[in-house]
Protein backbone atom coordinates (compact mmCIF):
# COMPACT_ATOMS: atom_id res chain seq x y z
CA UNK A 1 0.00 0.00 0.00
CA UNK A 2 2.75 2.55 0.41
CA UNK A 3 5.02 1.49 -2.35
CA UNK A 4 3.70 4.52 -5.06
CA UNK A 5 5.26 3.36 -8.49
CA UNK A 6 5.53 0.47 -11.30
CA UNK A 7 8.84 0.41 -10.62
CA UNK A 8 8.90 0.01 -6.69
CA UNK A 9 6.29 -2.88 -6.39
CA UNK A 10 8.50 -4.65 -9.30
CA UNK A 11 11.54 -3.83 -7.45
CA UNK A 12 9.75 -5.35 -4.04
CA UNK A 13 8.02 -8.53 -5.91
CA UNK A 14 11.63 -9.14 -7.45
CA UNK A 15 12.53 -9.34 -4.23
CA UNK A 16 10.24 -11.31 -2.46
CA UNK A 17 9.91 -13.96 -4.93
CA UNK A 18 11.63 -16.30 -7.16
CA UNK A 19 11.34 -15.97 -11.03
CA UNK A 20 9.53 -19.01 -11.03
CA UNK A 21 7.37 -17.57 -8.30
CA UNK A 22 6.60 -14.56 -10.58
CA UNK A 23 6.00 -16.59 -13.44
CA UNK A 24 3.88 -19.02 -11.42
CA UNK A 25 1.98 -15.87 -10.28
CA UNK A 26 1.74 -14.44 -13.65
CA UNK A 27 -0.35 -17.08 -15.34
CA UNK A 28 -2.61 -17.45 -12.59
CA UNK A 29 -3.58 -13.68 -12.64
CA UNK A 30 -4.15 -14.41 -16.34
CA UNK A 31 -6.11 -17.63 -15.76
CA UNK A 32 -8.26 -15.13 -13.46
CA UNK A 33 -9.07 -12.75 -16.19
CA UNK A 34 -9.59 -15.79 -18.84
CA UNK A 35 -11.98 -16.95 -16.25
CA UNK A 36 -13.68 -14.03 -16.08
CA UNK A 37 -14.57 -13.96 -19.47
CA UNK A 38 -15.93 -17.08 -19.32
CA UNK A 39 -13.08 -18.71 -21.64
CA UNK A 40 -13.23 -22.45 -20.55
CA UNK A 41 -10.90 -24.72 -18.62
CA UNK A 42 -9.29 -26.55 -20.99
CA UNK A 43 -8.69 -23.88 -23.07
CA UNK A 44 -7.06 -22.14 -20.36
CA UNK A 45 -4.67 -24.87 -19.51
CA UNK A 46 -3.23 -25.12 -22.63
CA UNK A 47 -2.82 -21.56 -23.39
CA UNK A 48 -1.59 -20.97 -20.14
CA UNK A 49 0.64 -24.00 -19.14
CA UNK A 50 -1.42 -24.64 -15.63
CA UNK A 51 -2.96 -27.55 -14.20
CA UNK A 52 -6.54 -28.24 -14.08
CA UNK A 53 -6.23 -28.40 -10.85
CA UNK A 54 -4.57 -24.91 -9.98
CA UNK A 55 -7.19 -23.35 -12.57
CA UNK A 56 -9.87 -24.90 -10.63
CA UNK A 57 -8.09 -23.28 -7.19
CA UNK A 58 -7.88 -19.86 -9.02
CA UNK A 59 -11.73 -20.34 -10.15
CA UNK A 60 -12.47 -21.24 -6.62
CA UNK A 61 -10.46 -18.13 -5.58
CA UNK A 62 -11.74 -15.78 -7.88
CA UNK A 63 -15.48 -16.58 -6.78
CA UNK A 64 -14.51 -16.62 -2.93
CA UNK A 65 -15.44 -14.08 -0.63
CA UNK A 66 -11.41 -12.60 -0.28
CA UNK A 67 -12.18 -10.81 -3.72
CA UNK A 68 -8.47 -10.48 -4.10
CA UNK A 69 -8.19 -11.28 -7.68
CA UNK A 70 -10.80 -9.33 -8.48
CA UNK A 71 -10.15 -6.30 -7.33
CA UNK A 72 -6.32 -6.12 -8.42
CA UNK A 73 -7.99 -7.07 -12.40
CA UNK A 74 -10.43 -4.49 -12.23
CA UNK A 75 -7.89 -1.78 -11.11
CA UNK A 76 -5.14 -3.28 -13.64
CA UNK A 77 -7.75 -2.73 -16.45
CA UNK A 78 -8.87 0.71 -15.33
CA UNK A 79 -5.29 1.51 -15.39
CA UNK A 80 -4.53 0.39 -18.65
CA UNK A 81 -8.19 1.94 -19.80
CA UNK A 82 -7.01 5.58 -18.46
CA UNK A 83 -3.37 5.24 -20.30
CA UNK A 84 -5.05 4.14 -23.81
CA UNK A 85 -7.34 7.26 -23.44
CA UNK A 86 -4.27 9.05 -22.61
CA UNK A 87 -2.41 7.56 -25.89
CA UNK A 88 0.11 5.90 -23.72
CA UNK A 89 -0.69 2.21 -24.41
Amino acid sequence: MTLKTTDEAERFLRDLMTEKEIKEFAKRLKAAEMLLEKVPYSIIEKEIGLSSTTVARVAKWLNGKGGGYKIIINKLHHHNSIRSRRGLS
